[in-house]
């Protein structure tokens, strides 16, 4: 959470951590938010950051009381991924477990975000580079400042992209563009960003993770067993032949039909009343 969010008394502490603090928004309880606790290193992600990270996001996977989640970062920026400094000290002592951190962490984390069965908002505050972009392309929709800039930056230290941004990128820029945005590495802003479609909406960097959070509570209150097959069929869908996404929406759509939230919204829009979601 940032400085003035805390201060504001609008969330309250779940579970304590220096590094990746996890909160529960008082406005709406269903709404967890996480966020990047380093600001004085613009949360570069140091292993104690990412195992903590890796908890956090398992922890509000599997919280039933959590509808909608919030990724934040704290100060400035939003991430800009790896610590280099702790990597260096890594590779000078031989370097072993330096990668890995891809392997036990980066993925993990990524792969939490985009199948978590709820909706996961990325409030982007600042800086968004690397790993950091990587985790904000796996959650679900992006509220960008106006001042946040991005970029890959791997290929700067001789690397790949990892946390998933071989596919994110592609998937959402297509393929020449993603190779563009990887071989030179140029940073882009925020309305380029919005131009593209990575995010959503553009705001001045105090509103960012109230716009974030305005976000988490309308889904908090929708139907969340939806969502979760929404995300589902559409992670299927831009990997899969059409015969197998039809598949795989048939199968959603006949378990959503036994849920109560189906039947309580096809009642209330009979009776022209507004639908209550209870997430089940």
């Amino acid at each position: 959470m940032t400085q003035d969010r805390a201060e504001s008394g609008n969330a309250t502490r779940q579970a304590a951590g220096d590094a990746v603090l996890v909160e529960k928004d008082t406005m709406v309880p269903a709404v967890a938010v996480l966020t990047l606790n380093r600001p004085a290193r613009h949360n570069a992600l140091t292993l104690e950051m990412k195992q903590a990270l890796v908890a956090a996001v398992e922890q509000v996977a599997t919280d039933p009381a959590v509808r909608a989640v919030v990724l934040a970062g704290s100060g400035k920026a939003f991430c800009v991924g790896q610590d280099l400094g702790e990597h260096a000290e890594t590779l000078r002592a031989g370097g072993g477990p330096s990668f890995d951190t891809v392997e036990q962490h980066y993925n993990p984390i990524v792969r939490g975000l985009t199948g978590m069965p709820k909706p996961v908002v990325a409030a982007i505050n600042g800086t968004c580079v690397g790993a950091g972009l990587g985790f904000a392309l796996a959650c679900d929709l992006r509220v960008a400042a106006e001042n946040a800039v991005f970029a890959t930056a791997f290929a700067a230290i001789g690397l790949t992209a990892d946390s998933g941004l071989s596919a994110s990128l592609v998937h959402s820029l297509g393929a020449a563009r993603a190779l563009e945005l990887l071989l030179l590495g140029d940073s882009f802003t925020a309305e380029q960003a919005a131009a593209w479609g990575l995010v959503r909406t553009v705001v001045p960097a105090d509103q960012v993770l109230d716009s974030a959070l305005d976000l988490a509570r309308k889904l908090a209150a929708g139907p969340t067993a939806a969502y979760a097959e929404i995300k589902k069929a559409v992670a299927i869908g831009a990997v899969s032949p059409l015969e197998e996404t039809l598949a795989a929406e048939g199968a959603a759509q006949a378990r959503l039909g036994r849920t109560r939230d189906h039947a309580g919204a096809v009642e209330a829009f009979l009776t022209k009343q507004r639908p209550t979601f209870e997430g089940a």
